[in-house]
């Protein structure tokens, strides 16, 4: 761990310390964060408590205590049967640690006698009151309706665990004129490569960091997305510009594995330095938002609708399973709602 984080109160607010023996390039990366702030008095750094500070740092929140040892047995159950129905090691790792914040609030009670109110109280207890976002909770119920409809017999009744509200967010879409100088603000042909391509195909940030050279086919212009979120492959057309630019970052890295990996040593690239190169990339083309990797992904799927692409070419492109997912964009097109002219102008 290149630094230890803790949850502080700052001028009432709650806040993430940031520490480390003073570093140079550490320092730096603390800095490209939105709203980072030097503490004088701690003599550390600290930074927003947001869901997108908890990931970006990489912050397991839900491991603070552990389940009795029947709970630990329980919790190791599930993650073997979650192996044996194949589900990825992501999912696997986020809903055994899910589980394991759940049970070590029980650790006196029997499997048998959790309720539905301990699941309403955990939620108030917790989650509310650690201002954990609905995500983060949704994330929970999700594993402990799984881990007690599939593993243990319980009186507890899956169907009424609810789920936290929904809010209708959009998504946030950059210009192609801001895209355009993120893509350009690093010199590092590496990072401009990595930004350029999550861009130019619109992929999630796992599915860059798995690619291999071969999955790039130069003879067809396309990309292979060898086992994406729900298992499945897709292909994506590959920008001939783009192509220019990865031959001429293969030929400067020559990467043995993984298209991108970290310090030439065959293991894929850190994505939370991935989530830095696109922080410092917005800092440094000026931009005010809290961009992060995700947006270039929008922003791909809301300009090709803007340039007329079908929606469900959209949706084959992204590899969304429904079209409900992809009809977001919709809302964020702004090429007919710029046609609309506003009666004020008529005043």
């Amino acid at each position: 761990m290149k630094w230890e984080t803790k949850i502080i109160r700052h001028n009432g607010m709650k806040r993430i310390a940031v520490i480390f023996a003073y570093n140079e390039v550490l320092d730096q990366e603390v800095r490209q964060i939105n709203d980072a702030r030097w503490s004088s008095s701690k003599l550390c750094w600290h930074i927003p408590f947001t869901q997108e500070n908890i990931d970006l740092l990489g912050i397991d929140l839900v491991q603070q205590r552990l389940p009795n040892s029947e709970g630990m047995l329980a919790v190791e159950r599930f993650s073997r049967w979650m192996h044996s129905k194949r589900y990825s090691t992501n999912t696997i790792k986020t809903y055994t640690d899910s589980l394991k914040s759940f049970l070590s609030h029980f650790n006196e009670k029997p499997f048998s006698e959790i309720s539905n109110e301990d699941v309403i109280s955990y939620n108030n207890d917790y989650i509310l009151a650690n201002d954990l976002s609905p995500s983060f909770q949704n994330q929970i119920v999700s594993a402990i309706k799984l881990f007690f409809s599939a593993c243990q017999d319980t009186s507890i009744e899956i169907d009424k665990i609810h789920r936290p509200k929904r809010f209708k967010l959009l998504p946030n879409v950059l210009s192609k004129q801001e895209v355009k100088r993120i893509l350009n603000a690093h010199g590092n042909i590496k990072h401009r490569a990595m930004l350029s391509l999550i861009y130019s195909c619109g992929l999630r940030s796992s599915e860059l960091l798995s690619l291999t050279p071969q999955d790039i086919d130069s003879q067809r212009n396309l990309v292979f997305i060898r086992q994406a979120k729900g298992h499945k492959d897709r292909i994506v057309p590959l920008s001939p510009k783009i192509l220019e630019l990865l031959r001429e970052y293969y030929q400067f890295y020559k990467p043995k594995k993984y298209l991108f990996e970290g310090n030439g040593d065959g293991k894929q690239y850190d994505a939370r330095s991935l989530q830095f190169v696109i922080k410092f990339a917005a800092n440094k083309a000026g931009i005010g938002k809290p961009v992060t990797l995700h947006w270039l992904r929008h922003s791909y799927a809301t300009h090709l609708l803007e340039s007329g692409t079908d929606l469900r070419y959209i949706q084959e492109l992204l590899g969304h399973n429904s079209s409900k997912t992809t009809e977001i964009y919709t809302h964020v097109s702004t090429k007919n709602l710029q046609q609309i002219r506003s009666p004020f102008d008529d005043l």
